[in-house]
């Protein structure tokens, strides 16, 4: 079953719903203005919409948005109880998803593709990428494969200007959203134990049972003819 759809035009009635603030979209964007506003929306929809299940709110979002190269920083952490920015950074994508661009995408072991979606995050341990936090992903067929699949957040000595310099991109995963070896520890406390993570590509609407289309309620969607659209790989059912 085909889980993404590309974007032309879309414009989805906007209906009130009770967890759903519409300001925090503003807030966000106004607090990273690197961002893309439409990626700031769509992580803060699915988020909310998300958030109304469950018994602990978070207190931060972390957004990335894979529609950048890896060369540009993609990678920001938002203060969801002061609505500022606390992290810009840069975050690897895995090899089997592109080079400097990320173009493919998948929930499938062994792909060693990137996915996208809406993750929550988890615990911490040491393993033999160091500190690393592990995620679970929240949208069916698109990114429920995370725990499986071992996608985590690490730090790596290729996220790095020195690699950007040897090889005009950073170095790529597995399909983890690796970051810099020196913030990796202080990132990862940061952003453990139930805060939200939304993995975006500015060619790919959410998936049609994911965390924000789920909700009763979608916010106006900004979407944009892609230049080049991703290959977005779509799995079987298991």
């Amino acid at each position: 079953m085909q889980r993404f759809a590309f974007p032309v035009l879309l414009a989805i009635a906007s209906t009130a719903v009770a967890g759903i603030d519409d300001s925090l979209t503003a807030d966000l964007a106004t607090a990273a203005p690197d961002a893309d506003p439409a990626a700031v929306a769509q992580a803060v929809h699915a988020m909310q919409c998300a958030a109304q299940l469950d018994a602990e709110p978070a207190s931060r979002l972390v957004l990335i948005d894979y529609s950048l190269p890896s060369t540009a920083p993609r990678l920001w952490v938002f203060d969801l109880a002061t609505r500022t920015l606390s992290r810009e950074e840069h975050v690897a994508h895995g090899q089997g998803s592109g080079d400097n661009h990320a173009t493919r995408f998948s929930n499938r072991l062994g792909s060693y593709q990137t996915s996208l979606g809406l993750f929550r995050t988890g615990n911490t341990y040491v393993g033999r990428n160091g500190y690393s936090m592990r995620l679970e992903g929240l949208d069916p067929g698109v990114n429920d494969r995370a725990m499986q699949r071992a996608i985590v957040m690490h730090g790596a000595p290729y996220v790095s200007e020195a690699t950007v310099r040897q090889l005009g991109r950073l170095g790529r995963s597995w399909g983890c959203p690796a970051v810099r070896s020196e913030i990796a520890h202080s990132l990862i406390d940061e952003i453990k134990g139930g805060q939200y993570l939304y993995a975006y590509h500015s060619s790919a609407l959410p998936a049609p049972d994911s965390a924000g289309v789920r909700c009763d309620s979608a916010r106006p969607a900004i979407a944009r003819r892609p230049t080049a659209a991703p290959q977005l790989t779509s799995d079987p059912a298991p």
